[in-house]
């Protein structure tokens, strides 16, 4: 029994929390609209109904109440059920200026977070969803894993920041998509590590989950590395940095993601390496692309992957593909006989060039797997060759990021064939520096009015039918003028990209705020 004055009355309730702790109603209403239960719309209570919290990205389900709501005061405490989600609890409490409490029983002014095996209220519920619940003066975060108790803090952060208060009420909220990320191109412009892990910061505020590094190209390789140190560049990240960035990340519930990107873009090994230099039949090298009938660029490659795959622990790994300028060229045959050759050799008579490219990326996936059995593989969509005597791995997922190459697959392509993809669209997702070769600066406003995570490619949505093959999306700064954009100037122009993007990976709905609005929220919230 709970009793609560409210403008002069005294109104006893009795009830259970969400996950059957105690204290408050059930049911979730649909789209986020506010429907206050029945026992919180008495005529006593002078409260006005709640509304949604104000956040980036929006919540995805409001059971809107009458109450004051829930804001940061002097006494309040937070407290933890379990001594796993310390972190997320010690976090919020400098971040609301509260006093971290660990375990014990929550009284008024209190954040509480603690993990249930139904996370938030069904057995359905994912490792990234939550329930926040704000009544009697107290708000309790819920999810089944640290995760979704971590994001239900962010959207409790992002609540106060906006309007100072916690609205009372339910709160039932999980992604859309589970893959949600950033990519970064370290190698052609190198990044400060101060810089990279405010950027981590940034993307955990906003319930991102990836954030990929792209570290070897032909300007630069931009990690310190053992087992080839000839390669490393001047500027580059100690070790120690990486591990810095890693453990933050981590923290934040962030996969780092490493890409080193062959059989193209490996400049920097080349320099060291001059012997792999891919030659055509002229004698004029191709820049960035290494001789794959030479059976020491997959292993200079492979060592690099054995070693890096300690330094980033994580789930997945990058693999790159893309571009190898061999094929790029209207008659890679002719111009490059000695790769006709081993790929006929290797495959017999019908064989070509993609055959050895396509053999190149499942080598590397398998160098992978080796190092790490449960790695998961990613590569670009332009280094998947279809029609030939080798088929790409089927459990690589795809990173899909332009249609302009030559003999160019469209995404649905990739998705009849079962494929999980990952939308990278460079029509609206690439802000590359300098915007060279037709790349224009994408805007936030484009990418929150326009579009989704099933347009892949150009601006056409592929069907519904393959939504569920599409695992998210991620927003990505490509150096490729890297002296275009000082560090400053690349972290304030991807600001409202980087918000558009997130909210239309969290959210399937259509946007309620106008996009002014939307800007607006994002001043207020960080």
């Amino acid at each position: 029994m709970a009793a609560v004055v409210v403008a002069g009355a005294v109104v006893a309730t009795v009830a259970l929390w969400p996950d059957g702790s105690g204290g408050g109603s059930g049911s979730a209403s649909d789209g986020g609209s506010a429907k206050p239960s029945a026992e919180s719309s008495s005529p006593s209570v002078a409260y006005p109904v709640s509304k949604a919290p104000r956040t980036i990205p929006s919540v995805r389900n409001h059971e809107a109440a009458r109450g004051p709501g829930w804001k940061p005061s002097d006494d309040g405490r937070v407290l933890v059920s379990d001594p796993g989600l310390a972190d997320e609890g010690k976090l919020l409490a400098r971040e609301l200026k509260l006093r971290y409490a660990g375990k014990g029983g929550a009284r008024q002014g209190d954040v509480e977070l603690a993990l249930t095996s139904g996370g938030g209220g069904s057995e359905k519920a994912g490792a990234e969803s939550y329930t926040m619940t704000v009544r009697e003066g107290r708000v309790r975060i819920t999810g089944r894993a640290q995760a979704g108790v971590f994001y239900g803090t962010r959207t409790l952060k992002q609540s106060v920041r906006a309007d100072g208060v916690m609205p009372e009420g339910v709160v039932r909220d999980e992604p859309a998509k589970p893959q949600r990320g950033f990519m970064l191109d370290i190698a052609r412009k190198p990044y400060d590590a101060g810089w990279i892990e405010d950027r981590v910061r940034e993307l955990a505020d906003l319930k991102y989950n990836q954030l990929g590094l792209h570290f070897s190209d032909d300007q630069g390789f931009r990690i310190a590395s053992d087992s080839h140190p000839e390669i490393v560049s001047r500027e580059h990240l100690t070790k120690a940095q990486v591990r810095s960035i890693v453990k933050l990340a981590t923290g934040l519930h962030i996969t780092v993601i490493p890409e080193i990107d062959s059989p193209g873009h490996l400049g920097a090994v080349i320099a060291a390496h001059p012997g792999l230099q891919l030659k055509n039949t002229s004698g004029a090298a191709t820049r960035g692309a290494v001789d794959i009938s030479e059976a020491e660029a997959g292993s200079i490659v492979d060592d690099l992957t054995r070693e890096y795959v300690k330094l980033f622990p994580g789930a997945y790994w990058n693999l790159g593909a893309d571009e190898y300028q061999a094929l790029v060229v209207s008659h890679p045959e002719a111009s490059f006989p000695q790769l006709a050759a081993a790929a006929r050799k290797k495959y017999g008579q019908g064989a070509t060039i993609k055959d050895l490219a396509m053999s190149w990326l499942n080598d590397r996936a398998d160098a992978v797997r080796e190092a790490d059995p449960k790695r998961v593989v990613k590569a670009w969509n332009d280094g998947f060759f279809a029609g030939g005597a080798v088929k790409g791995d089927k459990d690589v997922e795809v990173g899909y990021w332009t249609g302009k190459e030559i003999g160019a697959r469209g995404p649905e392509e990739y998705l009849r064939e079962g494929r999980e993809v990952l939308n990278y669209n460079d029509e609206y997702m690439y802000y590359v520096l300098g915007q060279p070769n037709t790349f224009t600066y994408p805007t936030g406003q484009r990418i929150y009015e326009q579009w989704t995570p099933r347009v892949i490619r150009g601006t056409k949505a592929v069907p519904a039918s393959y939504d569920k093959l599409i695992l998210g999306g991620s927003f990505a700064v490509w150096g490729d003028l890297a002296q275009a954009q000082t560090q400053d100037q690349v972290a304030d122009g991807i600001r409202m990209p980087l918000r558009a993007t997130v909210e239309k990976l969290w959210n399937p709905d259509k946007p309620t705020l106008s996009w002014a609005e939307f800007v607006s929220l994002a001043k207020r919230t960080g």
